[in-house]
């Protein structure tokens, strides 16, 4: 599978990975989040060629990540904002920093710390599950398919076919269902 297939995936990670999966791109996220707005602001923080920026900019933008508002007429410049989908991307984030001050911060702590507004406490992010309230731990979750990959599976196993292992199943899932979309068109 090419990495420009990703997006057609039946797997969410794929898709999430056919936008955040280069990595320019969640810096940039960080540095929105942080409050840059302007091409040459996050050009500044990040030390990133103009032309590899404009790229990752124009994906996010494209992806419904970013937005652009204009904020100077002549010549028209843009700055970018984050959208609701945008804005959606703040778990990971949190999440992403919590693993790389767990893992990786060579001994001398967290380079920074997030204060939670409300209570006034620095906090840490935690993964709970959304019914019970409980810490997600990877041992006490397990992947349920959805409906694309039920009905892929209910079409081989009707005709006989073999199932494919499960690393396989969300490509092989992926091509039944784009050819089948162009038997339906």
């Amino acid at each position: 599978m090419k990495w420009e297939d990703t997006e057609r995936q039946v797997c969410s990670v794929a898709r999430a990975l056919s936008v955040l999966g280069e990595r320019w791109t969640l810096l940039i996220i960080r540095d929105a989040f942080r409050g840059t707005r302007r091409f040459d602001d996050f050009q500044a923080s990040l030390d990133i060629t103009r032309h590899r920026l404009s790229e990752r900019l124009k994906k996010l933008v494209s992806a419904g990540v970013l937005t652009r508002v204009p904020y100077q007429e002549r010549p028209v410049r843009y700055e970018y904002r984050l959208t609701r989908k945008g804005l959606a991307l703040y778990p990971i984030l949190m999440t992403l920093s919590q693993w790389g001050d767990d893992w990786m911060d060579d001994g001398n702590g967290p380079p920074q710390y997030y204060r939670h507004s409300v209570c006034g406490k620095i906090t840490r992010p935690v993964l709970t599950c959304d019914q019970c309230g409980d810490p997600l731990r990877p041992e006490e979750v397990s992947p349920q398919q959805g409906s694309v990959l039920s009905s892929y599976v209910t079409h081989l196993k009707s005709t006989g076919e073999a199932l494919p292992s499960e690393g396989e199943l969300a490509r092989a899932a992926s091509q039944y269902w784009q050819a089948h979309i162009k038997e339906l068109s």
